[in-house]
């Protein structure tokens, strides 16, 4: 995978390719939340994948206060990132996920670091994210966009101070 990443806000243009990635290259419970369906992609669980992603259109200032957006990389969606509003003001949560053909290029902190960009000019002043000891690509993506990482309830809690500049590559 070549090329510069690029994130393009996640609408109906790019949610059947952004399904197709997930299908194709993640397990249904690394890029969405909990439903009740089939093990695997059922039919039911791709619905319920376009559902999710549609109910988030609106962006930061929408019910769901949640921005989503396809990372694209050599002109292909590879994945999606989002940040979503927490109720302290100047706090956004956000999440990722890549193709498994996608992982292990940089691809991950590159669009971390646009999706900062994106935060701080929505007037965001902090990031926080939560995830695994095993996920070894978030940690890494999170550590190269200067998070502070710390242990809370056997999680990792990151946390990025966007009145900082974030690390260079």
């Amino acid at each position: 995978m070549t090329g510069a990443v690029r994130l393009q806000p996640v609408d109906e243009k790019n949610l059947e390719p952004l399904l197709s990635v997930a299908v194709a290259e993640a397990e249904p419970g690394d890029v969405m939340p909990p439903v009740e369906a089939p093990a695997g992609w059922s039919h039911a669980r791709r619905e319920a994948f376009r559902e999710y992603h549609r109910g988030n259109f609106g962006g930061l200032d929408a019910p769901a206060r949640t921005a989503m957006y396809a990372i694209r990389a050599g002109g292909e969606v590879v994945g999606m990132i989002r940040m979503s509003r927490r109720d302290e003001p100047g706090v956004a949560e956000v999440g990722m996920w890549l193709g498994r053909s996608a992982r292990g290029q940089g691809l991950g902190p590159a669009a971390l670091r646009q999706l900062l960009d994106v935060a701080a000019a929505a007037g965001m002043r902090r990031v926080v994210a939560e995830t695994t000891h095993d996920n070894r690509g978030a940690l890494s993506a999170l550590r190269k966009c200067g998070a502070e990482l710390r242990e809370v309830g056997g999680r990792i809690h990151a946390e990025i101070c966007l009145d900082n500049p974030s690390p260079a590559f």
